[in-house]
């Protein structure tokens, strides 16, 4: 049951950017709602945009029943795989399924202020996509480089946003927020995922196991499309070495550990200039970028860290 008193009304709420961790984004809302929190104002980054414009829309449940039923095969399904076009992964098989769920609406005419965050290729500029549709907006809020390919909009080429706003509360502010919280999925990542050391003692980077199942299948998409000799190079390029006694890194392991540091220092940056209100920080650090197939465990931790914060919600935004 809420509690008694009354969501302050312009309480807005910035979704950070964060991958497969970002389905706790869909715990944090809804224990939000269940304690009579509902943010007027919300913004995205990357995974962040995706969950806000499923809570800005209305979809928010159905889109929680959609990812908790994802298998891994299932993932890798979704993905579209090409050379051409600036990323491994097109993203229209994806953008497909989200168009037959009405995703493609104006945001304007959302009954929530909503905006994605992305970041201008040309010039390094953080961009602001409060207007047309709203899976356009999302789309290029995370178009990771590398792995996505970027979007064409406005004359501009656009990239994942977590490149330079992570979590954006400097937008949640600047489109009327009083009251701003932070979603930040990162706190918990960088110095503290290390995985067992190798034989002779020496710390391993952290390990995706979804990442793995990932390069699997983008092998065999490419695999289809080029010959036999240029799999087994593509294999040696992305796939983890099985040599003795040298570290199992593949592609995403190194991406994953590339964009949790970038995004701490940069999230600690901004937010040294720019504090929320509160802070929301689910512990995450067990779950892999790549493990979109891991939603149960994601939200769990997202409702688990509103619960723990709840005093602190009480005093901040409702009254």
């Amino acid at each position: 049951m809420p509690p008694d008193g009354r969501t302050r009304s312009r309480v807005g709420i910035a979704l950070g950017s964060g991958s497969a961790r970002g389905w706790a984004h869909i715990g944090v809302l809804q224990a939000l709602r269940r304690a009579g929190v509902e943010p007027g104002v919300v913004c995205g980054t990357s995974i962040g945009a995706l969950i806000g414009g499923a809570y800005a829309l209305g979809d928010l449940d159905a889109l929680g029943g959609w990812v908790r039923s994802l298998t891994r095969r299932d993932v890798v399904r979704l993905l579209d795989v090409r050379l051409t076009g600036g990323g491994l992964i097109q993203g229209e098989r994806l953008m497909r399924f989200f168009r037959g769920r009405s995703y493609d609406s104006p945001i304007e005419a959302l009954p929530k202020v909503f905006s994605a965050v992305a970041t201008d290729l040309g010039t390094g500029r953080e961009v602001w996509l409060g207007r047309g549709p709203l899976l356009d907006a999302v789309r290029a809020s995370f178009a990771l480089p590398g792995l996505f390919a970027p979007v064409r909009r406005d004359g501009r080429w656009l990239v994942d946003g977590g490149l330079v706003n992570p979590v954006p509360i400097s937008v949640c502010r600047a489109l009327g927020a009083e009251v701003v919280i932070a979603v930040n999925l990162n706190g918990d990542l960088v110095g503290r995922r290390t995985r067992r050391a190798d034989g002779a003692g020496n710390p391993r980077m952290p390990h995706d196991p979804g990442a793995d199942a990932i390069e699997e299948g983008l092998l065999a998409q490419l695999a289809a499309q080029f010959t036999g000799s240029l799999r087994a190079g593509t294999a040696a390029l992305i796939g983890p070495s099985d040599a003795p006694g040298v570290p199992t890194l593949g592609l995403f392991d190194v991406l994953s550990g590339s964009l949790n540091i970038m995004q701490d220092r940069i999230t600690r940056s901004r937010m040294a200039g720019d504090p929320p209100d509160l802070m929301i920080s689910p512990r995450l650090g067990h779950l892999g970028l790549m493990e979109f197939d891991r939603a149960d465990e994601a939200i769990a931790a997202g409702i688990q860290a509103v619960e723990q914060s709840m005093p602190a919600i009480r005093e901040c935004c409702i009254g």
